[in-house]
């Protein structure tokens, strides 16, 4: 390959046809391109667009943002997902005000010591953010390569083979367009299935055209994710108040708020109810997937005027507390029921 002839295709490829996007500035702003990456993580750009306006107009700095409380971070970051990524977010805002003043480091050696910032996050800040050379690999990015190289490993175990063919063609005169220039390519032209190849503006550089490109990055067959099963209370009092209760700091949803429930075991298991009395199953089961398994959650119906460890809340007020998509879900239900359920002891 002649690398100087691919950089250049890219490069001019990428200054006609790159994607508008907020956090793409004239005068780049590492605050902005670390927020956006970290958003990106897991999510679409569509989606994530209309999320960033909101945390830029909330948080337009990092020192705002690591003055703002985690329970305010995680409302705003309602519908995103991996809540991790929230949690980390808000750590490392803190951090970077109280240990570096401020100032977002531009080493990735630094920025890989900071919470929630790996490999690809901290090349990409040092690259987009600081123009500096820096060696960096999304899921676009691993694909292009696969194919421009026909890279025959199976993926992931070809990732280290991956990056030494994305150091070889990396640039070093201009890395922030660069890898912006391969995460776009591989958005709307190198796409996973029906690449417009001829459309390509490195076609008469890459060894998959004409060969079965929607094949790479070759990988193994999914394993089928495992289940869970458990059991949601709804919990109603005299007023007509749901109780609900912060999850745990650390864990799935950690930190968000949410209805009792019961473990989440592999198989079905009877359930425990947090108190006596006669309990109501909903004939609507809630279906979630999380990254690792599949859950399916029962929801039992009762009621109480018992002290229990959390907050009563009116429904009218669901929306001044953080929920996940999971407890959404419970409130969708419970707020349109599809039929009469029979009382039942638990």
């Amino acid at each position: 390959m002649n690398i100087s002839q691919f950089q250049k295709d890219i490069l001019a490829w990428y200054q006609e046809h790159q994607r508008i996007l907020p956090w793409r500035i004239k005068i780049s702003n590492p605050y902005h391109t670390w927020v956006s990456e970290i958003m990106l993580q897991q999510t679409t750009v569509p989606t994530v667009i209309s999320y960033f306006h909101r945390f830029l107009e909330r948080w337009p700095t990092v020192q705002e943002l690591a003055s703002a409380s985690l329970d305010e971070v995680l409302h705003l970051w309602q519908g995103l997902g991996y809540y991790s990524r929230a949690r980390n977010l808000h750590l490392c805002a803190k951090k970077i005000v109280e240990e570096f003043q401020g100032v977002f480091p531009e080493e990735e050696a630094q920025l890989k010591k900071l919470p929630g910032i790996g490999d690809y996050t901290a090349a990409a800040i040092r690259s987009i953010a600081f123009n500096k050379p820096s060696i960096v690999v999304d899921g676009n990015i691993e694909r292009i390569i696969s194919r421009l190289f026909l890279i025959q490993e199976q993926f992931p175990a070809s990732k280290r083979t991956i990056k030494k063919y994305a150091a070889k063609i990396s640039s070093n005169e201009f890395p922030g367009d660069y890898a912006q220039a391969l995460m776009d390519l591989g958005s709307s032209i190198c796409t996973p299935s029906n690449p417009k190849c001829y459309e390509c503006p490195i076609q008469n550089h890459c060894k998959a055209k004409d060969r079965n490109p929607d094949r790479y990055p070759k990988r193994e067959k999914k394993a089928e994710k495992p289940k869970r099963y458990g059991t949601l209370f709804w919990i109603e009092n005299s007023k007509g108040e749901i109780f609900i209760e912060k999850r745990p700091e650390k864990g799935l949803l950690g930190g968000l708020m949410g209805f009792p429930t019961s473990e989440w075991a592999t198989h079905r298991k009877k359930v425990t109810a947090p108190f006596k009395g006669k309990w109501k199953k909903s004939p609507t089961l809630i279906s979630h997937t999380f990254t690792h398994f599949h859950l399916t959650l029962e929801i039992l119906e009762g009621t109480t005027n018992e002290t229990l460890p959390g907050l009563w809340v009116n429904q009218k007020d669901f929306g001044q507390h953080a929920f996940p998509t999971l407890m959404k879900k419970a409130i969708k239900i419970m707020n349109h029921p599809t039929s009469s359920s029979a009382a039942t002891g638990a």
